[in-house]
């Protein structure tokens, strides 16, 4: 029912900054919606979530560097991300997740951020 489009990825340099964008179909109100990473030969990993509400998980690796927001009225969820190592290299997912009688959950296509010198 939702596409997610994601954009904002690009190559970048160590300690540099990015912002991702996800940008939805519809209205994004009654989702929780995230951003997710895989790097080659990893799993696919928790970066940030933010409720309806706009209560806000960051994994560990991640907190206090990026920063997850949503603007519902645009439909879009972003992902500020400061002080970028090179261990963030991954291909960054947008998620949106419905909570009701049933779950329904939305991936985007990804985009590349890639943070080398």
């Amino acid at each position: 029912q939702v596409q997610l489009v994601e954009s904002g990825g690009g190559l970048v340099q160590p300690g540099g900054s990015l912002r991702l964008s996800c940008a939805a179909s519809g209205s994004i109100s009654s989702y929780t919606m995230g951003w997710y990473r895989q790097a080659p030969g990893n799993e696919r990993g928790l970066v940030a979530t933010i409720t309806i509400g706009g209560i806000t998980i960051y994994a560990a690796s991640v907190k206090g560097r990026f920063t997850i927001s949503r603007d519902d009225a645009k439909n879009t969820v972003y992902l500020q991300m400061n002080s970028l190592k090179p261990e963030d290299t991954a291909a960054y997912y947008c998620n949106a997740v419905y909570y009701g009688i049933s779950k329904r959950q939305y991936w985007g296509q990804g985009t590349q951020v890639t943070v080398s010198s």
